[in-house]
């Protein structure tokens, strides 16, 4: 009897123990409150891809032994996206050497990105004295895949849609050449050997390949056989990345799942989103764009919810740097998407930092520094009373 009161008595403990310790876990993350995750829906062998990807982006640090440097920003990619979010200034890339549709003329003195971290013995880049720069803060990393996706018929009928846009609204693609290692996607289209771009602040960059090449080269220094040239010395050297994480880390980056709106029921962010439409904010930022097909099942022919068109617009003399890349004015800039606005400030330090450099510490101070093509729009939401600027603001940090 003794035994058995003992045994019973263990096994209390256990459980006590048990429930004591799962009290103190962290509670689980709700799906719509987190950008990192997997798409729903992959197969075994995508998702163990994706997990490949994952660590390579987010684990992997780089030193002078994996091939750091000698010029570089960061050590790694997920240091300039924390938990694929958006970047803080503390990460924001200085770009540089490009004044119009001409191309990069300062590509032998660094640009078009500055490296302004160097290894011992080394020094670190500086903007050339007169030349053209701007900066640009890393954005969120989640959805990309469906971005990567949407037809470039489907781009150029917003662009046409514009036209005869009472409030000025035009906007057009990006067209900028593609580097030899890029191929084209199944039924793009091409004007005099251009493509249209979608990534980038200015919309130039093509794909998530030439997007993940371009990053490993130039944040950090590391030459793939896709990109062979180290920035610093300009002459091809041994990869010192395999083909295999490069393409790990695109099809990640392929298969991050889309942002999930939060408390898409509340009256307020329903009133919100009425007003967001009424304002002209959506003539742009497009709530409902759709993907073509992909071998990816999870991210073919599917419907999403961005808040972008991809194209670039011009926003005024207060938003020109003086700087472009691919055929946009250096008043151009892609639409941002608005997806994962919301959850800005939790890889932000507890704040917004928004616009293309992180100059606008508020969703309202964004709005208010558009000009050009938004301008109507913006003069729309300025004319709301508090009541009406504070539901469309709520709708907005609900993305």
């Amino acid at each position: 009897m003794k035994t058995k009161h003992a045994r019973l008595l263990i096994i209390a403990v256990f459980v006590i123990a048990v429930y004591s310790c799962s009290r103190l876990e962290p509670a689980a993350r709700r799906n719509e409150d987190t950008l990192d995750g997997a798409l729903d829906g992959l197969t075994y062998g995508q998702y163990a891809q994706h997990l490949a990807g994952d660590d390579a982006f987010n684990e992997e640090v780089f030193t002078s032994q994996t091939g750091l440097g000698p010029l570089f920003v960061a050590t790694s990619c997920g240091s300039c996206h924390a938990g694929d979010g958006k970047g803080h200034p503390f990460t924001t890339l200085v770009r540089f050497g490009q004044v119009d549709s001409t191309g990069n003329h300062f590509l032998t003195a660094g640009g078009p990105q500055l490296q302004n971290r160097a290894m011992p013995g080394f020094i670190p880049e500086q903007v050339p004295p007169g030349v053209a720069s701007s900066k640009f803060t890393p954005p969120i990393n989640s959805g990309l895949g469906f971005l990567e996706l949407v037809p470039d018929e489907d781009i150029l009928t917003m662009a046409a849609a514009n036209n005869n846009n009472p409030d000025g609204v035009r906007g057009h693609p990006n067209w900028n050449y593609v580097p030899d290692f890029v191929e084209p996607r199944m039924g793009a289209i091409s004007i005099n050997g251009k493509y249209i771009g979608r990534f980038g602040k200015k919309g130039a960059v093509y794909s998530l390949l030439q997007q993940t090449v371009g990053a490993y080269n130039q944040d950090i220094g590391i030459t793939s056989t896709y990109d062979e040239y180290d920035t610093y010395s300009l002459n091809a050297i041994d990869p010192e990345l395999t083909n295999k994480t490069v393409l790990d880390v695109v099809f990640y980056l392929q298969t991050l799942k889309a942002p999930v709106q939060r408390a898409a029921s509340d009256e307020g962010v329903i009133k919100g989103k009425a007003l967001f439409i009424q304002t002209g904010c959506e003539t742009c930022h497009k709530q409902t764009l759709k993907t073509g097909y992909s071998p990816i099942e999870s991210l073919s022919n599917k419907e999403f919810h961005p808040y972008t068109d991809l194209l670039v617009h011009d926003m005024g003399s207060g938003l020109d740097d003086g700087y472009t890349e691919g055929n946009a004015k250096t008043s151009e800039w892609r639409t941002a998407p608005l997806w994962g606005l919301g959850l800005a400030p939790k890889s932000q330090g507890g704040q917004f930092f928004l616009l293309h450099d992180g100059r606008a510490q508020s969703i309202e101070e964004a709005i208010q520094l558009h000009g050009g093509e938004a301008t109507v729009s913006k003069n729309n939401f300025i004319n709301l009373s508090s009541a009406d600027k504070d539901a469309l603001v709520k709708f907005l940090k609900s993305l």
